[in-house]
């Protein structure tokens, strides 16, 4: 049976995901000249809503992109389309565009701003729930390093991705499902649409965000359960031989929660007691603040 058609929210109102269109001259189009947050919904919640709103509250800061829209109004339009898709457990995708305007670098004040909800169906969270990945994950370093803050500031969760992209091209010759992606002085940053973390003499490590990394939410609240738990925990500067030398790794973001990593570059890592834990803890926090 093939899946059933999606409804979008485009521009305050409801439509089939066919319909849905901006103009050929919308910034975001033209020139990547927008924000967005990747949410997952559970129970038909927004998980850490608060989290995200804030990094989308500043990434339009960022990149001076004044909407006009509070939180409430784009919480209660991604409940909209997700009401109209009869989804409980989801993939969310909220961008905010500076609109259409006049062709030239230039933004005009944004008068008139795009607004698009995207869903997509996805298993079960929680306790009894369902990872929407197949196994752990293999990574494998590219040549394309982070673009450094003082060029896109990383803080900004932006539609401009080709850096991302180009890593993900890297990966076309090989079976790796996720990019290892350093900065300009060969730092571990992160992944292509991820955080990076490993085990290294019994502590949790991640590179820190005063490189080119992401402010992941699922990196904030794994640092979270990890000091709640009296996990040592280590956000420094790590090279590629750190994480090779690891006992165990994972890569975090909203849609794969923690995924297990089993080989970086070739070399067998795999996941661990730490990692197990993590995932139990995310998926019981999960469970608590979702579905009771």
């Amino acid at each position: 049976m093939a899946d059933p058609e999606r409804t979008y929210h485009v521009n305050g109102e409801l439509c089939p995901a066919s319909e849905a269109t901006v103009s050929v001259r919308d910034r975001g189009f033209m020139y990547g000249d927008a924000i967005f947050e990747t949410l997952r919904a559970y129970g038909g919640d927004i998980f850490r809503w608060d989290e995200h709103a804030e990094r989308l509250h500043n990434s339009a800061a960022r990149l001076e992109l004044e909407h006009g829209l509070s939180s409430a109004t784009l919480r209660d339009r991604i409940d909209e389309t997700l009401t109209a898709n009869s989804l409980d457990d989801a993939y969310v995708k909220c961008s905010i565009t500076r609109g259409a305007q006049p062709g030239k670098l230039t933004p005009d004040p944004v008068t008139d701003p795009t607004v698009v909800i995207q869903v997509a169906s996805l298993p079960r969270g929680g306790i009894s729930g369902t990872q929407p990945w197949e196994g752990p994950a293999t990574l494998q370093t590219v040549k394309t390093r982070r673009i450094p803050d003082t060029a896109i500031p990383s803080n900004a969760k932006t539609h401009n991705y080709l850096n991302g992209i180009l890593a993900r091209l890297e990966l076309r010759p090989t079976d790796a499902d996720e990019a290892i992606m350093r900065d300009q002085e060969g730092n571990l940053a992160e992944g292509s649409t991820g955080n990076l973390f490993f085990v290294r003499d019994d502590s949790l490590c991640t590179p820190s965000l005063s490189g080119p990394v992401l402010p992941g939410i699922t990196r904030s609240v794994v640092l979270e359960l990890a000091a709640a738990e009296g996990i040592p925990t280590q956000v420094d500067a790590f090279d590629i031989d750190d994480l090779h030398r690891a006992s165990e790794a994972f890569v975090t973001n909203s849609t794969w929660e923690i995924r297990p990593v089993d080989t970086a570059d070739g070399i067998a890592i795999g996941s661990g007691p730490v990692t197990a834990l993590l995932r139990r803890l995310f998926s019981e926090l999960v469970e608590e603040e979702c579905y009771r």
